[in-house]
């Protein structure tokens, strides 16, 4: 996933409900646990004190080695406070990277009556915004927020 320049740490207005106290795991750190392929827990996010949640935004996870760093860091932290390790992902399809609206985020937009998006407009969002749209649409992941970021990505006016 090295091809897309480095991502710089950001946090999505959606998002604000709970960015704050990061009780939540954010965007940039779904993207960055994604990268490194480790499967973390709510569960175990929730243990971790805020600092250690906001090195998880801050830290960077883009070449090889960074990435390799950052997956013994979460590692790390979740042996800290459970004595295991987190799982990795099996598989990964980074829907997030095609040059086309993938199936899910079309069908989610469907679902919120929201704008059907073209091919163009999707190239044109950077990859954490792509990233986000196709993480809301996946089953597991709070609904309402899809809606908001599109509207937040310029997608929208209201769904």
């Amino acid at each position: 996933m090295t091809s897309e320049p480095a991502i710089e740490t950001r946090f999505f207005a959606f998002e604000s409900d709970f960015v704050d106290s990061l009780r939540c795991i954010p965007m940039i750190v779904r993207y960055k646990l994604d990268t490194c392929r480790v499967k973390l827990q709510l569960a175990d996010w929730a243990k971790f004190n805020y600092q250690e949640k906001d090195d998880l935004a801050e830290h960077p996870c883009h070449s090889a080695a960074e990435i390799e760093a950052y997956a013994a860091y979460v590692n790390e932290l979740v042996w800290k406070y459970t004595n295991t390790v987190p799982s990795l992902l099996k598989s990964l399809d980074p829907a997030w990277v095609y040059t086309y609206v993938p199936a899910e985020v079309r069908e989610k937009a469907q679902e919120w009556n929201c704008p059907v998006i073209s091919a163009n407009q999707w190239i044109q969002l950077d990859v954490l915004e792509r990233f986000a749209l196709v993480k809301l649409s996946r089953s597991g992941h709070e609904g309402r927020n899809f809606p908001r970021a599109m509207v937040e990505f310029g997608l929208a006016v209201a769904c």
